[in-house]
């Protein structure tokens, strides 16, 4: 196995790339990039700054990964872009790299999705199995969690989380977090139900789902504090781990402000992109 490098691309010669890796026509590689074995990049793409790809990515034509955060206080630092295993990344989709305000990395995990001109954010952090549709913007400092999905054309303001296994419908504005398993729409969004088809796939099972679906109940619906949906959960055995995880989430976004768990430990609010 040997690495391609098409010969109109321009590669720079400090730029690390390992066996099997494929460089399309007129992409361009700066010198602080490293890409892992298996990793295809089709034309046009532009990866600058300090950027680290892992293996067997597929990366798609006009990609940019590694600019230069759209914040206005960034002064330069050597941030980072961090990128795991097994990726797809769409055309135009945009990755950048982080600020100075947290830990100096924007991460995306591995076995993750991303179509057609969707944007990823300074300082985000993606795990792993995630979709995200065509258009779709993840502003500063979105925390998306293992197993999420995003449908077409959704904004998501900076500082949100987003759940496990939630997915937020298609063109919805998410200003506040959305709590694991469930599912949103609308602008501003809001939960409208448990992703129930989606954990199906997934391979929850029915019983989890039925608890779930129970806690969304008493909830969202019947407008229940916590502690008592919690203890009457407990009473018919339906505190499963998940409604555990569930309860917990949203305990912890109510402490936060504005909807938002992140930003009572953030010094300030981040400016939106």
């Amino acid at each position: 196995m040997t690495t391609i490098i098409a010969s109109r691309a321009c590669v720079d010669p400090r730029a690390e790339l390992a066996v099997d890796v494929e460089i399309g026509p007129y992409c361009v590689i700066g010198p602080e990039v490293r890409i892992g074995r298996g990793t295809r990049l089709a034309a046009n793409v532009c990866i600058s700054g300090r950027v680290t790809i892992g293996e067997f990515n597929r990366i798609g034509p006009f990609v940019s990964i590694g600019d230069v955060p759209q914040d206005v206080s960034y002064r330069g630092s050597p941030t980072r872009v961090d990128i795991g295993d097994c990726n797809f990344l769409g055309n135009g989709v945009t990755i950048h790299r982080a600020s100075e305000k947290e830990d100096g990395i924007t991460r995306i995990g591995s076995r993750n999705t991303l179509l057609a001109s969707s944007h990823v954010a300074h300082d985000c952090k993606l795990g792993d199995n995630i979709t995200i549709g065509e258009w779709t913007m993840l502003g500063g400092h979105v925390h998306v969690e293992d197993h999420a999905g995003f449908a077409v054309g959704v904004a998501i303001i900076h500082n949100v989380t987003i759940g496990a296994y939630s997915f937020v419908g298609m063109k919805s504005k998410a200003t506040q977090d959305v709590p694991r398993y469930m599912r949103a729409d609308g602008i501003p969004s809001k939960v409208r139900r448990v992703n129930a088809s989606a954990l199906k796939r997934k391979g929850i099972s029915k019983a989890a789902i039925a608890a779930l679906e129970e806690a969304y109940r008493l909830i969202y619906l019947g407008k229940m504090r916590l502690p008592q949906a919690a203890d009457l959960l407990r009473a018919h055995g339906q505190y499963t781990t998940e409604v555990q995880q569930l309860i917990e989430g949203i305990e912890t976004q109510r402490r936060g402000k504005n909807g938002r768990a992140r930003e009572h430990s953030l010094g300030k609010v981040e400016t939106p992109e």
